[in-house]
């Protein structure tokens, strides 16, 4: 193959041809000319992804530029790199691209496109030569409609439609107004123009008013005159010994007529093949259908680049029928999030796209993304050449909504109110008249699902319905114009708040009635939204917002907890006052508060209150988890007194309930608060029950009052305190693997305990790891605080690898962040790293200062675990002051108080430290304390600490 020339024209142009190709193999591909092949079988490429391909292939394993690429593909034209990267997309999708580990084309930022499989010139060796060139076919007739230039996202469902349709003869491609049925109808007509030999008949009736005239319009287009009123005898008939392909299209309005015509032929005639197209089946014996569904679009919130948006066909009909539309501006990573959103509310109906697509010239990404949530999408109009009920979605919805009578119009237009799937159940509730049978619901949801304008979807046993986003803001207008729109929210809002109450009473599988009631939470932003604005609202409110709760807690949706806690508390009522909503309410706010604000006195105040309430009303398991919350925040504010007691307590009520799951989350709870306030040996004790029922634990759901307790988190930290190293770090491992906490805020938690012990061992590389997932996973969930704890331990590794000004800057910047938030947990470790960057910057009065103040802090909240680190790092900067006694005061302290906490690594620490000042001072056997410390361990020998004191022990034998 030769290079091709500056300037070369692409094959739109009849320029093509200039690169000469011999036959070209990659993978399980060949390219003779134009011809792609895959194992010897025809693979159908748009023209301009052929373009690039063999521009690509011409100069495989170099990088070709953008520009290039676009002047050879595109030449005279001009037009955005959002065109090329479409092509490219598409060109990836039909050569399988990143599947099962091939790799064809890489992207090079900044730079262009590479051809990177191995390429075979000449014929392949191990195959056979490749087949003589098809003979041109016979162009399809003017009497077919004009098929699209590019169809998008529908590259599978033709070949297996065309194999259906030889199969089975007869198939209906059911879909929704504005899915794509005639563009696929049209596109198939042209693909089997040849395997009919050229008898294809298209028949649109769409423009058809009068449904008596199905079979004449059908007698026509074959040819046949017919001089009676039913021509369909005659066209049977014709039909039968022939053989040809009758597509029907748009046939919903005149259904029955088509049915029974389309029946008789399939009886009648086995050599005819019927397409039909339709909003709902024609229910007749020998159909077969094809459900047509909505393109692929990118999942909202994944957080995807430009390119991996790209990879789904709603964006890439969207960006391509924009660009079409003269729109010039590329898509950045910065612009797929909102191009994720747009494909969201458009549902993948490809006339919504591109009605919408046409459009961002005039609005931009980000406005746009505003407007679909208005009417203003149903009147936007599309080519003038399409039918009149395509022109706009609204003529396409008007189309619809005609072919269906009162009563299922009265139930489409009331179930607009649901924002999200919805059961049977709930359209019952919803859409019945008062005192009315259900049985006309039933009735009428069959014929919406029949007629395409509410779609269903299987759910286990039973099936979740919902409708589009464009025919919901057609059917809410309806509701509006009927004057019902209020009556019905307020029917929605009971609903909503009855259903989620109930879940929270019922027994049995925990995990389906988490999903039925996360099924819920888009109806129940509505339902919130609707009732704290309407004056009709008002009695729902508390009772609606305390339902929601813990469905907000549950879902780790703790921003929205916190906001509609608090409104509901602040116009709580006299008959609400103690009761079970104030319960969830309070019970919601203080947890909220403490991982989205702080841990202020207000989420004390609430956390306080629910539990006075829930001993009120006997209720343990609200008890139980309140006191967990609790314990919770004591351990953030460093109040360490309060843990054993608040544990204690937890652990008398679980006993009280009998669970299984429960018992072992209070021994997790009583292990942690030990653990925290100082004594180690019982810490493991505790914690290494509530490891032996961990399964019990593991298998709770959100809903369950001890769910989340995870033993193996504070048991690391415990295992590394106790002088075992290597089991803390077995049991850290999996944590932050594959047995992470499942909840959001348990998830930060092990993260953060995770890389205290991978600090103390000295992995820096790790601290790093679970340092960055944690300001990500903080971040994508508004966890502020934790925010604030990833920047305290990224500073943490930068002192420890002697970056010592940007590590004392970042911790400058944290702890006051951290104690404005009295969030203490973390805050005197990283107070006695910050000393330890100050002493190494040579200031020391500060770094004495810092430990001082933290020392201080953390005797206030009743001694911690750590209080000998930070005594033993106390003395190691009086020792650098000249301060010789204090140090030694200090060493000592720290001592007595690790043995006492049985803590032998902060011991070993702290003998080390000890050492040193007795080497200094001269003192006789100064390691002999150190030696026999380092001689209680078993395990660990090749983590930080105690390499360092083999360390020190060898170089003074030596």
């Amino acid at each position: 193959m030769t290079e091709p020339p500056a300037g070369h024209s692409s094959p739109g142009n009849g320029a093509g041809a200039s690169l000469d190709f011999d036959a070209v193999s990659f993978g399980p591909f060949s390219l003779r000319s134009r011809l792609l092949e895959r194992d010897g079988a025809p693979v159908k490429l748009g023209s301009r992804a052929m373009d690039i391909l063999r521009l690509l292939l011409s100069r495989a394993g170099e990088v070709v530029p953008k520009n290039e690429i676009l002047s050879y593909a595109w030449s005279g034209l001009a037009v955005e790199e959002i065109s090329l990267r479409v092509h490219v997309a598409e060109l990836r999708k039909v050569l399988g691209d990143g599947k099962d580990g091939a790799r064809y084309i890489t992207n090079v930022p900044s730079r262009g496109y590479c051809f990177v499989a191995p390429v075979q010139r000449g014929e392949r060796n191990a195959a056979p030569a490749l087949a003589p060139r098809a003979p041109e076919r016979t162009a399809p007739p003017a009497a077919l409609p004009h098929r699209l230039d590019r169809m998008i996202g529908r590259d599978d469902v033709l070949p297996e439609l065309s194999a259906r349709l030889l199969s089975d003869r007869f198939v209906t491609l059911r879909g929704p107004g504005g899915i794509g049925k005639t563009t696929v109808a049209t596109a198939l007509a042209h693909d089997m123009w040849q395997a009919f030999e050229g008898d294809v008949h298209f028949l649109e009736f769409g423009p058809l008013k009068d449904a008596t005239l199905v079979a004449s319009t059908v007698a026509a287009a074959l040819g046949l005159v017919v001089h009676h009123d039913d021509p369909s005898g005659s066209i049977v008939n014709f039909l039968r010994g022939r053989r040809l392909l009758l597509i029907l299209d748009s046939c919903e309005h005149v259904i029955d007529e088509v049915a029974r015509l389309a029946e008789n032929i399939y009886r009648e005639a086995p050599g005819i093949a019927i397409l039909a197209t339709s909003r709902e089946s024609l229910l007749v014996e020998g159909e077969q259908i094809f459900e047509l569904i909505p393109l692929a679009g990118p999942p909202q919130g994944a957080h995807l680049s430009a390119g991996e948006v790209l990879d789904y066909p709603a964006a890439q009909l969207f960006i391509d029928r924009a660009a079409a539309a003269g729109h010039r501006g590329d898509i950045t990573d910065e612009d797929a999030e909102v191009l994720a959103e747009i494909c969201g509310k458009l549902d993948g109906i490809a006339l919504a796209i591109e009605l919408a697509a046409v459009r961002v010239g005039v609005y931009g990404l980000r406005e746009m993304a505003a407007l679909l949530d208005s009417r203003l999408k149903l009147d936007w109009r599309g080519r003038r050449t399409a039918p009149p009920r395509q022109q706009t979605l609204g003529a396409t919805l008007d189309w619809s909504f005609g072919l269906i009578g009162e009563s299922e119009r009265t139930v489409f237009q009331r179930l607009a109110i649901f924002a999200g799937p919805f059961t049977l159940k709930g359209a019952i509730a919803v859409a019945a008249d008062e005192g009315a049978a259900p049985d006309r619901v039933v009735e009428a949801l069959e014929q919406l699902v029949a007629k395409s304008l509410v779609s269903a979807q299987p759910d286990g046993a039973s099936r979740r319905y919902r409708l589009l986003d464009a025919t919901r803001v057609y059917a809410m207008q309806k509701l509006v114009d009927e004057g019902e729109a209020a009556a019905i929210a307020r029917r929605h809002t009971a609903y909503v708040q009855r259903t989620l109450e109930a879940g929270l009473a019922e027994q049995g599988d925990q995990a389906s009635r988490l999903q039925a009631r996360a099924s819920l939470l888009a109806d129940a932003r509505a339902a919130l939204e609707w009732s704290f604005a309407d004056h009709d609202g008002a009695a729902l409110r508390v009772p609606l917002a305390g339902s929601a709760a813990r469905l907000f807690v549950e879902l780790n949706l703790l921003n929205e907890a916190r906001i509609w806690s608090g409104r509901a508390l602040a116009m709580l009522d006299d008959a609400n006052q103690g009761g079970k909503w104030e319960l969830e309410l309070q019970s919601t706010l203080g947890h909220a508060f403490m991982f989205t604000e702080r841990n202020s006195e207000q989420a004390e105040a609430a956390l306080r209150r629910g539990l006075e309430i829930a001993e009120a009303l006997d209720d343990h398991a609200n008890a139980f988890r309140l006191l967990s919350r609790l314990n919770m925040f004591y351990r953030r504010t460093g109040d360490y007194r309060h843990l054993v007691p608040t544990a204690l307590q937890a652990e008398r009520i679980a006993r009280q309930i009998g669970d299984t799951a429960g018992i072992a989350g209070s021994k997790a709870l009583l292990g942690v608060s030990y653990h925290l306030a100082g004594d180690q040996a019982e810490a493991q004790a505790h914690l290494d029950e509530g490891v032996r029922d961990d399964a019990a634990l593991r298998g709770t759901e959100p809903g369950h009052f001890a769910y989340s307790r995870t033993p193996q988190i504070p048991l690391a930290r415990v295992l590394w305190l106790r002088g075992f190293p290597d089991r803390a770090l077995d049991c850290v491992r999996p944590l932050v693997g594959a047995a992470a906490p499942r909840d959001v805020v348990m998830y930060c938690i092990a993260l953060c305990w995770s890389s205290s012990v991978f600090g103390w061992v000295g992995d820096c590389a790790a601290v790093e790891t679970m340092t960055g997932r944690l300001a990500t996973h903080a971040n994508v969930h508004g966890l502020a605080p934790y925010e604030a704890v990833a920047t305290g331990f990224r500073a943490q590794t930068m002192i420890a690898r002697g970056e010592l000004a940007g590590g004392v800057d970042l911790l400058r910047s944290a702890l006051p962040r951290l104690h404005a938030d009295r969030y203490e947990l973390y805050a005197s470790a990283f107070a006695a790293d910050l000393s330890q960057g100050l002493a190494a910057l040579g200031r020391l009065t500060e770094g004495l200062q810092v430990l001082h103040e933290t020392i201080a802090r953390v005797e206030h909240g009743g001694g911690g675990f750590d209080m000998p680190e930070l005594l033993r790092r106390r003395g190691d900067l009086e020792a650098r002051t000249g301060d010789l006694g204090a140090a030694e005061a200090s060493f000592a302290a720290s001592l007595a108080l690790a043995e006492q906490q049985g803590a032998l690594s902060w011991r070993l620490r702290t003998e080390m430290s000890l050492a040193a000042l007795r080497l200094r001072q001269g003192i006789k056997n100064p390691l002999d304390d150190l030696a026999a410390t380092y001689a209680r361990f078993s395990e660990g020998f090749e983590t930080a600490d105690l390499k360092a004191a083999r360390l020190v022990l060898d170089e003074a034998s030596a």
